[in-house]
């Protein structure tokens, strides 16, 4: 007890009261297991930083900031680390609320001994086999070589430094899989990866996503919140579509990378932290600090370096890699033999145009192993766009018109420019509709339509 193959499991105890802390203490050290405790919330986020432990035993109502919210930014920071809530207010609600945050076990007090030393010693045995998952790669970059092999070399050299780095490229094209991989690599590894959409949020919920708020800030701040900038301290922040910000939290931003630091939303205090920050977008921002819409000295701290991830049309080498990636995985998580693509399937994978990329590929991947009968996968499997079956395929590369005098990226433009028309047009014009059918969020739907100059003709709106 305390202890599976020669190693010790260390318990952090997070309660204001005293008293408590000694009871769990004690009842821990005579079962085997060495115990550390804390009396807040931030106070353990310090101690999880610092030390190493195998299980995390916190009350549910903290001085500063709640134990469910605690619990939410461990399972982000911390997804390895088994957390067992322990209250006096135990409520159906409040023990449904804890289980989906990720708690293993909710024991009310009173507790007694024999409760405490089962809930941990089954933490103990969860945090074991999260443990072995873990021990898989996190993400894989699947290509066939060509030019991800650069890609591949480039993030190698970037994941040895603290760099700030740019990802452009198309939606799909796995920009925050390349993002992972350079936190990954990367001597961060150990400490949190965190996400944030920003083109998802708007303004007012961004900055207090960012930043945190304290209890009162506004309307509805019941509670006081770290943000994400907080809950990545020690490790790699990732931006995802920071070219949709408003110029207001540009600004923000800005303050942030220059300084390190930055005020919660209702506060006056700084806080320091210490971020490695990668940024996405899909947007040129070259452009973008032309028209105005873009900060340029926002834009020269953010790429520091820049990593462009291709369209999947222009590295068809990645196609059938991708395909069979995405199969194994089905087959994996269905507990099924692995479909196998047929020579006709093969064919139509290779010609079509991708405009959704990578999600795209992966979509009709997931529609053909439903639909499929035997084996393999078949053309007729898979979405008629792509297919041919149908009328709404998107011209691929075989129909593509010549150059005719006009530069590439003036073509492929105008290969965009059409697929986006086609689904706005099969989906009546209704932006959401749209961007379901391109395999993109859209956020991105409507800054891609600003950018070619497309517009409804009928002047309508999502309907």
């Amino acid at each position: 007890m305390g202890q599976t193959g020669g190693k010790v499991h260390r318990v952090l105890i997070v309660d204001d009261e005293q008293g408590v802390r000694g009871v769990l203490t004690e009842m821990l050290k005579a079962g085997g297991y060495p115990a550390e405790s804390v009396s807040e919330g931030r106070e353990a986020l310090r101690a999880l930083r610092t030390s190493s432990f195998d299980v995390m035993i916190t009350d549910v109502r903290l001085p500063d900031i709640s134990g469910l919210e605690l619990l939410a930014v461990v399972h982000d920071k911390y997804p390895w680390l088994p957390v067992i809530v322990i209250t006096g207010y135990a409520t159906i609600d409040s023990t449904i609320k804890a289980m989906r945050l990720g708690a293993v076990d909710y024991i009310p007090k009173p507790f007694t001994r024999d409760s405490v030393m089962a809930s941990v010693e089954q933490a103990i045995q969860s945090g074991l086999a999260a443990a072995r998952k873990t021990e898989r790669p996190y993400c894989e970059i699947v290509h066939g070589g060509g030019s991800m092999t650069g890609i591949m070399a480039l993030i190698d050299k970037v994941s040895r430094s603290d760099a700030t780095v740019l990802i452009t490229g198309e939606s799909g094209t796995g920009k925050e899989l390349v993002a992972r991989a350079i936190h990954r690599q990367g001597a961060r590894a150990r400490q949190p990866f965190v996400t944030v959409n920003s083109g998802a949020l708007p303004e007012g919920l961004l900055e207090s996503e960012l930043f945190g708020h304290t209890r009162g800030a506004y309307t509805g701040a019941v509670t006081s919140t770290l943000g994400r900038f907080r809950i990545a301290d020690g490790g790699t922040l990732f931006l995802d579509e920071v070219g949709n910000m408003s110029p207001a939290m540009q600004v923000k931003l800005l303050r942030v990378i220059q300084e390190q630091e930055f005020s919660p939303v209702g506060s006056s205090d700084l806080v320091k932290v210490d971020v490695r920050l990668i940024t996405a977008t899909n947007l040129d921002l070259e452009n973008a600090v032309a028209a105005g819409t873009f900060r340029e000295d926002l834009y020269y701290r953010l790429n520091v370096i820049e990593i462009h991830i291709p369209p999947l049309r222009e590295r068809r080498e990645d196609i059938l890699p991708l395909a069979d990636h995405f199969l194994a995985r089905i087959a994996e998580t269905n507990r099924r033999k692995q479909l196998r693509l047929s020579p006709s399937a093969v064919e139509v994978l290779g010609t079509y145009g991708w405009p959704g990329n990578v999600r795209e590929l992966q979509n009709a991947m997931e529609r053909a192993s439903v639909l499929s009968e035997g084996e393999e996968i078949e053309a007729k499997d898979l979405p008629v766009k792509i297919s041919g079956t149908g009328p709404s395929r998107p011209a691929g590369p075989a129909s593509v018109p010549p150059l005719a005098g006009r530069s590439l990226s003036a073509l492929l433009a105008e290969i965009e420019k059409a697929h986006i028309v086609d689904a706005l047009e099969g989906s009546g014009w209704v932006r959401s509709k749209a961007a379901e059918r391109l395999g993109m969020k859209r956020t991105t739907l409507l800054a891609r339509m600003a950018s070619l100059g497309i517009t409804d003709p009928a002047g309508g709106g999502d309907g």
